[in-house]
């Protein structure tokens, strides 16, 4: 998948990335690492298989990979992760080598799940890759084998408290 190799190569991606493993190294909670960011892809893709949406692979995978982006600039400034997630996947989907870019509409649709991924399915107008997205990252976290559950700020009806996809 060379466009989503082009992502994780990216200057920047791999800054970002960086940034929020040391921000997080410490933390007890989930994780927004490069085994996340696998979950959550991987995920994605059998929900585009299973519910038939005939999405790109490659869309799917940079979506997941680029979702968590902006988690360093929430750390570090307040900012929320899907409003920095948006700017920052912004800059690094428009300076990928040309032979590695996206079309505009599909940049406009990674763009809008990144931004959108914190509450897509409340949503009318949600496109089915926000949907998925969103799906796909609540999924990736096996909440009922969390050392740190009595301790999560999500709501004990959307923990994870069985094995699902």
């Amino acid at each position: 998948m060379p466009r989503v190799d082009a992502i994780v190569r990216h200057p920047l991606f791999c800054d970002q990335l960086a940034r929020i493993a040391r921000a997080e190294h410490d933390r007890v909670f989930c994780r927004h690492d490069l085994a996340h960011l696998m979950d959550v892809a991987r995920i994605m893709w059998i929900g585009n298989l299973e519910q038939g949406l005939g999405l790109d692979r490659e869309l799917v995978y940079a979506c997941a990979f680029l979702h968590d982006i902006g988690r360093a600039a929430q750390y570090e400034t307040g900012e929320p992760h899907d409003v920095a997630g948006v700017r920052i996947a912004g800059e690094i989907l428009g300076t990928v080598d040309d032979g590695c870019a996206f079309s505009a509409e599909q940049r406009e649709m990674l763009l809008d799940a990144v931004g959108g991924h914190r509450g897509p399915a409340a949503r009318a107008d949600a496109a089915p890759l926000a949907c998925l997205l969103h799906a796909a990252d609540k999924a990736s976290r096996p909440c009922f084998a969390c050392p740190a559950r009595t301790e999560c700020y999500w709501p004990e009806e959307t923990k994870n408290l069985a094995v699902r996809i």
